[in-house]
């Protein structure tokens, strides 16, 4: 684990599902719910489109934390794309553990489009908790080597 620095912002890449976590981001802002500003929004269409190249390059283009946010089970505007997310992203936890990237750095939730206040928590708590690892060096290290 880095070494936490007084000044460290971490970088969080967000992949939000556009059907419901990206509506929730829209409905945290309409309604002025305050949250970090940490988080770049990637709009896709589906959790389930989700590779875990695209994690891995997060993470290699400096990424201090992947966050991954969907539908909830059972509400997938493809019906069951959020099961698939769910196995995949499983997989890359594993992945990313067996790299030696602290499982903390990587999050699923699941976010409604009604859930404006529950997305600034998410977003909240996981900045909150990568900003305790410090900057992420490890797989970018890999990575180049």
């Amino acid at each position: 684990m880095s070494e936490p620095q007084a000044d460290f912002e971490p970088k969080i890449v967000a992949f939000l599902c556009k059907w419901c976590s990206s509506a929730g981001s829209d409905l945290a802002g309409v309604s002025r719910i305050q949250y970090p500003a940490n988080a770049t929004p990637i709009t896709i269409p589906c959790t389930g489109a989700v590779s875990p190249m695209y994690i891995l390059s997060a993470f290699n283009k400096g990424a201090d934390g992947v966050l991954v946010s969907g539908c909830h089970i059972g509400d997938c505007h493809y019906i069951e794309g959020n099961y698939l997310a769910r196995r995949k992203m499983h997989l890359t936890m594993e992945l990313l553990k067996f790299i030696g990237l602290e499982p903390n750095r990587f999050r699923m939730s699941w976010v409604s489009a009604a859930e404006g206040a529950k997305f600034a928590q998410v977003v909240t708590e996981f900045v909150d908790d990568v900003r305790k690892l410090g900057p992420q060096d490890k797989l970018r290290k890999v990575v180049s080597q």
